[in-house]
């Protein structure tokens, strides 16, 4: 062939069929004949084809591309959903294309305009925020928009996340059962609906066991905010001797300052209890006790809702999947 681009035309041609029964063995969902097919996929193999997915999108209306918004990888959280979603989408006929935002929340605009432009059949936003211009004007383009992680007030769109408001009950149960005196939250991001959803539940149960919170103090989401934030929390004259951390990966920052820079004993002088159970809460260094996300439950729902709305559902639901406590080495035994 000489240098121009190979065309589905081309590959007809070759293959001794019609252009319109190529279209179709390059469509997700569509069929044909064995036979057919075994003549098309050598012809399309000798003359270096492939389709091209943004033109078919500009005929069609479907990308069959789905945008994934993420803020950050350095909680080990969000690499491991990214990846699952990935490969969800993936087995079900689609395409990733992965966007990095410049914060959680206000500065996604710029972003989703740009997946925008790439004509993309929905977007997944990972524990990013959008506002409520943004979703109305993807809406009137009928691009469905799924929270993961995250959720915000209101009803226009679907999000899935675990149950954190009763994951902050559990974690609250946790430490009691140790019979603390002095309960410290080391928190998030507190605009985040997953830091606000979670300490109200820590607080609600800690209220209904006839206690309160000793201290309080902010990690950002990030290790070394949080450990600035341990160091605040513990250098006064009467420490926590409980600690609830909103992710594990700030959970381990404090365990990092708690054993090393005060060289308190964990968990017989602090107990700690985090949220998420990534793999590096089980490692030995760490064995920490913790409030599992159910993240292949989160990732099949996030996936089959947008799906269902790509398709035509319009139902928007919030999906709440309930988390389980994992006792480790962190916590004292009642």
């Amino acid at each position: 062939m000489s240098s121009k681009a190979v065309t589905s035309v081309d590959v007809a041609r070759k293959a001794g069929v019609s252009q319109s029964a190529v279209s179709r063995f390059f469509t997700p969902g569509a069929s044909v004949s064995a036979k057919m097919a075994d003549k098309i996929r050598i012809a399309a193999d000798e003359l270096g084809y492939r389709p091209n997915v943004l033109a078919r999108a500009m005929i069609t209306g479907k990308s069959r591309i789905i945008g994934l918004v993420v803020y950050y990888f350095e909680n080990q959280f969000y690499p491991e959903a990214v990846e699952k979603l990935s490969v969800a989408l993936q087995e079900n006929g689609y395409h990733v294309l992965l966007f990095m935002a410049a914060s959680t929340v206000g500065d996604v605009e710029p972003v989703v305009q740009e997946i925008l432009d790439y004509r993309v059949d929905g977007i997944i936003m990972v524990s990013v925020s959008v506002s409520s211009t943004l979703s109305d004007r993807c809406r009137e383009m009928g691009i469905p928009v799924m929270l993961f992680n995250r959720d915000q007030p209101g009803d226009r769109l679907r999000a899935v996340t675990s149950d954190n408001y009763e994951g902050g009950r559990m974690a609250a149960r946790l430490l009691l059962r140790g019979r603390p005196k002095r309960i410290a939250h080391l928190a998030g991001f507190s605009g985040a609906s997953t830091q606000i959803d979670r300490e109200a539940g820590f607080l609600d149960a800690l209220g209904d066991a006839g206690t309160g919170l000793h201290a309080r103090a902010e990690g950002n989401f990030h290790y070394a905010d949080a450990a600035d934030a341990t160091r605040q929390l513990f250098d006064v004259a009467d420490p926590p001797d409980a600690l609830f951390v909103t992710d594990d990966h700030m959970a381990m920052a404090a365990l990092d300052v708690i054993r090393h820079e005060f060289q308190l004993r964990v968990p017989d002088e602090v107990a700690v209890v985090g949220f998420d159970d990534l793999p590096q809460a089980a490692w030995p260094s760490f064995n920490l006790s913790t409030i599992r996300q159910p993240i292949n439950q989160m990732v099949s729902a996030a996936v089959a809702e947008l799906i269902a709305a790509i398709e035509g559902a319009v139902d928007v639901r919030k999906i709440r999947i309930p988390p389980t406590p994992i006792v480790r080495g962190t916590t004292r035994p009642e």
